[in-house]
């Protein structure tokens, strides 16, 4: 016990040093610990981009490919599922609710959706959070267009803006349907999923602004006007997919047997949940490289201790022989040295973990504001814990490289006088 408060004593005599090579270390585990946290809530949020969904339906093609277009927006179905297949999907005694979703169109290179108010009521997020209007309303006349967070950040617009979409993924004057304008009637509150990146509008308005279309392109001769669409039919024909909700979770594959088995048209049915775990082992490698990366930041803190207490080793070659000389033994001296390290290592570590739940306490609404990650600020996971244990265990190890130095140095080494 006497060999530590002799250690405690001597960093205390060399505050200076010690105390960088602390903050070092402190830095180095915050980084370490913090990317750690980072990545497992991203991953988790990921994971729950859409949750208490059941199943995604959309035209027969693989679960990757049909959760990036129904899901994420990304890239084109490889066909539409006619108005009546939805119709009797949602008929289906065990469906709970249905979302239909129609694809499509664009504005200024945000994707453009055709729902229903339904979409509001059961898309769900990040552990069953639902999609709330920051401002303005949802909508409610044919024209009108709630759109998701970026969306306004990024274009500028406020409530009561007009917008104008185009046809398909190019913005180009032949493909906008400018005889229909949209009115801007609110804006999302921001999720850090694809519906920030979204315009919405209502299914009967993708019909009203294709009613004088046909192949992608205006009918030559034809033109009806935005008044004229309002008293006409305007009940899809076609969606992109939907979204469905079941009375109860035994009877998923139940539902997605009889989506899979559609004898009308080929069409397929996946769990979201699947699909996004097969989805981020695809992307996800990233996560990796984040980790090897504080884990080297450690690794140089560690060897920045390691050169501290080689370098104090020769400016206290006289003190380890007056030591000697009173009687301790090459042990003594090699436990102080030893002491010295686990000193720094577990002040550092604590250290590092008080500024990890600082920051975390500081930027957790910044980054769920920004990002839509929610970091959890609670105990230390077991893995997490596993990581400290292996910085705690580093240090010990770095620190017994000077300390088996110092074990060698003999009593007539301290007292010579080097020229």
């Amino acid at each position: 016990m006497a060999i530590f408060l002799l250690a405690w004593k001597s960093l205390v005599n060399r505050r200076v040093t010690a105390l960088l090579t602390v903050i070092s270390i402190a830095l180095s585990v915050a980084l370490l610990v913090g990317v750690e946290r980072l990545r497992t809530e991203a991953r988790a949020s990921f994971a729950n981009t859409l949750s208490g969904t059941d199943l995604i339906v959309g035209a027969r093609s693989g679960p990757v490919q049909l959760l990036l277009y129904t899901v994420f927006r990304i890239g084109d179905a490889t066909n539409n599922i006619s108005w009546k297949s939805y119709q009797d999907i949602a008929a289906n005694p065990k469906v709970n609710w249905t979302v239909p979703i129609s694809l499509g169109d664009s504005h200024r290179g945000f994707r453009v959706l055709g729902t229903t108010p339904a979409y509001f009521e059961h898309y769900r997020y990040a552990r069953d959070r639902q999609l709330a209007i920051a401002e303005g309303k949802q909508f409610s006349d044919l024209y009108d267009a709630v759109l998701g967070a970026e969306v306004a950040d990024k274009l500028g617009y406020q409530v009561g803006d007009s917008i104008v979409v185009a046809h398909g993924a190019s913005d180009v004057s032949f493909a906008r349907h400018d005889d229909k304008p949209f009115k801007v009637v609110g804006i999302l509150a921001r999720t850090g999923t694809p519906v920030d990146r979204t315009v919405h509008v209502s299914l009967e308005a993708i019909e009203a602004i294709h009613v004088d279309w046909q192949g992608g392109a205006p009918v030559p001769g034809l033109s009806i006007s935005a008044e004229q669409t309002r008293r006409m039919n305007l009940t899809p024909k076609a969606i992109t997919g939907a979204l469905v909700g079941l009375k109860s979770k035994i009877a998923t594959f139940q539902v997605q047997r009889f989506i899979n088995d559609y004898p009308e048209e080929p069409l397929s049915a996946i769990l979201p949940g699947v699909a996004l775990t097969q989805l981020w082992e695809l992307i996800g490698i990233a996560e990796n490289a984040l980790l090897i990366v504080s884990a080297f930041v450690v690794v140089v803190g560690l060897f920045g201790m390691l050169t501290a207490l080689l370098t104090s080793l020769n400016e206290r070659r006289r003190e380890m022989a007056i030591l000697r000389s009173v009687g301790a033994r090459p042990g003594h001296v090699f436990a102080l040295i030893m002491g010295e390290a686990g000193f720094l290592t577990l002040i550092g570590t604590v250290l590092g973990m008080a500024l990890l739940y600082l920051l975390l306490l500081v930027g957790q609404p910044i980054i769920e504001s920004r990002f839509g990650i929610f970091i959890q600020i609670g105990g230390l996971s077991s893995y997490e814990l596993i990581l400290l244990g292996a910085v705690v265990a580093a240090g010990f190890l770095v620190g017994s490289i000077p300390s088996y130095r110092a074990y060698r140095l003999s009593l007539a080494d301290g007292l010579s006088v080097r020229v």
